[in-house]
């Protein structure tokens, strides 16, 4: 049969091997490109110069434009929710002195360095005085549902799959449960918070995914059977090992992220893929992730502890789509020569392709670091192996 990208990506998600593996770059928020190295990209392809667009402010990602993803015969595409119409606590990005400053629409305040700044950090938690629940009473907490959220969304994803024929990811309005909650607190106040003060930790967990449930009822209903994948994510480890115990994992964020995969399978009415971003040494928490309902891991980080990708999907293969693990990004992409990163390339396809269940990407976002030839030595490995 022909293939489609939008089929190719069904019958990875699958488990099946259609003509190719799918490729994925800029196609998410977890595998796209810092804006700065995109336009060395361009230059070093030989592409038109272009003002970059920034697709996401918190990661300075450009959007990656139609010229790049016709080169790179890119697979798959998420469509994003717009700007709700009421903006809350949300400040516009603006510069004061040596840095831009941005407030979010959850009122967590991030700041940029003004001519060397890659991306915004935070510097301030909204939440960080107040003990519980009902000190967050007047706190003006964003609607999921905001009706300017889905503004453009049902013609975006027809767009996408009945004239593009892209593989279709519906993308979250704001960032994980336990990432949520961890900023609008400071990550120092929620990790005290989940062992002495239980009940405002799981209530403000239980607020935020309640907020995502409202979200993805609403971006399901506009989107109807077309999108294949809807895009989660909770960052919960670090370089060598998790961020919380195990236990804790499965005592309080667990039962969220099931509630939460539950309900989006219900609010579909059919089978959807659901995507779950987490960088670092995960591969404990994997057999979790499976149970409480998440259907792809991404960005399979072979470089953080136990994250080697033949016992990977030796062991979770049959269950779980690996989404990610492409070249290791934190020394063979952005330090490593052309040939180091065209061997590293056939290594992970050779692990991780077999019987599908594999999307190909960079491990999480290309940072600005990458020297643009050893992105295009990516792409080239990927052509070179793409057939299973």
């Amino acid at each position: 049969m022909g293939y489609t990208s939008y089929t190719r990506l069904q019958a990875a998600l699958q488990h099946k091997e259609a003509d190719r593996i799918p490729f994925d770059f800029g196609g998410t928020g977890q595998t796209g490109i810092n804006a700065k190295v995109y336009i060395k990209l361009r230059e070093y392809l030989g592409l038109p110069k272009k003002d970059v667009v920034i697709g996401d402010t918190l990661q300075q990602l450009a959007i990656v434009d139609k010229d790049v993803l016709d080169l790179f015969e890119v697979d798959v595409e998420t469509i994003y929710p717009s700007s709700p119409n009421e903006p809350g606590n949300s400040k516009d990005v603006h510069l004061d002195g040596d840095h831009y400053y941005w407030r979010d629409e959850w009122g967590i305040d991030w700041k940029m360095p003004l001519g060397y700044g890659l991306y915004f950090d935070m510097y301030q938690a909204p939440l960080s005085e107040i003990e519980n629940i009902a000190d967050m009473k007047d706190y003006f907490i964003p609607d999921g549902a905001d009706p300017g959220r889905f503004k453009s969304m049902r013609e975006d994803v027809n767009e996408c799959v009945n004239v593009r024929e892209k593989g279709c990811i519906i993308g979250r309005h704001y960032a994980g449960i336990f990432e949520t909650a961890s900023w609008m607190r400071g990550v120092e106040n929620f990790l005290c918070d989940m062992v002495v003060n239980k009940d405002f930790a799981e209530g403000l967990l239980d607020i935020i995914t309640d907020n995502k449930i409202d979200y993805w009822a609403e971006a399901l209903k506009v989107c109807g059977d077309a999108p294949q994948v809807i895009a989660e994510a909770d960052d919960l480890a670090t370089q060598n090992s998790l961020i919380i115990s195990k236990e804790m994992y499965r005592k309080i964020i667990k039962p969220r992220h099931k509630r939460l995969c539950e309900s989006v399978r219900k609010l579909a009415g059919r089978d959807v893929s659901i995507f779950y971003h987490c960088c670092g040494a995960m591969k404990e928490l994997i057999p979790d992730l499976i149970e409480a309902g998440f259907d792809i891991f991404n960005p399979v980080q072979v470089s953080a502890a136990g994250m080697d990708t033949k016992e990977l999907k030796r062991d979770f293969g049959k269950q779980i789509t690996f989404w990610g693990g492409g070249c290791d990004s934190q020394h063979i992409l952005p330090r490593g020569t052309v040939q180091e990163v065209k061997d590293e390339v056939k290594r992970r396809i050779d692990d991780l392709a077999p019987d599908g269940g594999y999307v190909f990407a960079s491990i999480h976002n290309v940072q600005s670091d990458v020297p643009p030839e050893n992105i295009v030595a990516m792409w080239e490995a990927f052509k070179e192996n793409r057939k299973y």
